[in-house]
């Protein structure tokens, strides 16, 4: 546990940053939950630089929860075209859905519903409850991870979760947890920045596969070529020459990307919940 006075002097350290460096964005400045759920599984995995301009077309396509139910899971994977990791499109399409059906169109505000929905664990379910509901729930994420092992275990490796939830519980301010966990986010950035990725240091820590040459390139190109309408699978496998392209598609359609129709893959249009 920390003293009064370092408490303070944590807290301040992080608010002082925040109060001259705030980075505006659109899931902040109306931070509803329907924005708030989208920018959160967009945000997982990718830069912000990244998803803000996809974040508009998409929020554009798809205005409201409702909207993005009522869509085919084509329509949703085509406006996530560039994102990558479409498993979190299909997630997010899915969750809408179950939020129409079970939730009559309003996102849960509780931990125990949140993380019902597909794509949401227990740290994003935090983050939608701090974000959209403004309340003081503790998670962990990697701009967490970094502010906290850079203030309390600079010099540790191997930094367990379990070692940072107590300090990121007692310094929330349960006043104002929407804006201190931005200037948690916003203060792990800078420091990425400027003192390096502290969280190497984490027991969780695990190095981002090499996209070039991977499956996941595979099977986003695959999705990429089925955006344009139905192609034989023979023909998928000559614009794919590769020896795991058959193995993908098996994959993707398992796994309820794609269908066949006709005689043909294409993208699934009638994708339901069970």
């Amino acid at each position: 546990m920390l003293s009064d006075e370092a408490l303070r002097e944590f807290r301040e350290s992080v608010w002082d940053y925040f109060r001259s460096h705030a980075r505006s964005m659109p899931w902040r400045d109306d931070p509803s939950p329907y924005h708030v759920l989208v920018s959160e599984l967009m945000l997982q995995q990718t830069q912000v630089s990244r998803v803000l301009p996809k974040y508009h077309e998409f929020m554009g396509k798809f205005p409201t929860i409702q909207a993005l139910a009522d869509a085919s899971l084509s329509e949703v994977l085509a406006a996530w075209s560039g994102l990558g990791y479409n498993r979190r499109a299909k997630f997010l399409h899915a969750a809408a859905q179950m939020v129409v059906r079970d939730f009559n169109g309003e996102l849960p505000a509780t931990l125990q519903d949140l993380v019902k929905l597909p794509g949401i664990g227990a740290n994003t379910a935090g983050a939608i409850l701090n974000y959209a509901f403004n309340q003081p729930v503790a998670f962990i994420e990697t701009n967490v991870r970094t502010v906290f092992i850079h203030h309390f275990f600079a010099d540790k490796d191997g930094v367990d979760d379990k070692e940072l939830l107590p300090l990121v519980e007692q310094t929330s301010d349960a006043e104002h947890p929407r804006e201190w966990y931005w200037a948690l986010m916003d203060y792990g950035t800078h420091l990425k920045q400027t003192v390096g990725n502290k969280t190497k240091q984490s027991k969780h820590y695990a190095r981002q596969s090499k996209f070039e040459g991977s499956r996941r390139q595979i099977r986003g190109r695959i999705l990429k070529h089925l955006l344009d309408g139905p192609r034989p699978s023979a023909e998928l496998l000559t614009v794919e020459p590769d020896e795991r392209t058959a193995s993908v598609l098996e994959d993707l359609v398992r796994e309820g990307f794609i269908e066949e129709y006709a005689g043909q893959l294409r993208l699934t249009e009638s994708f339901k919940l069970p």
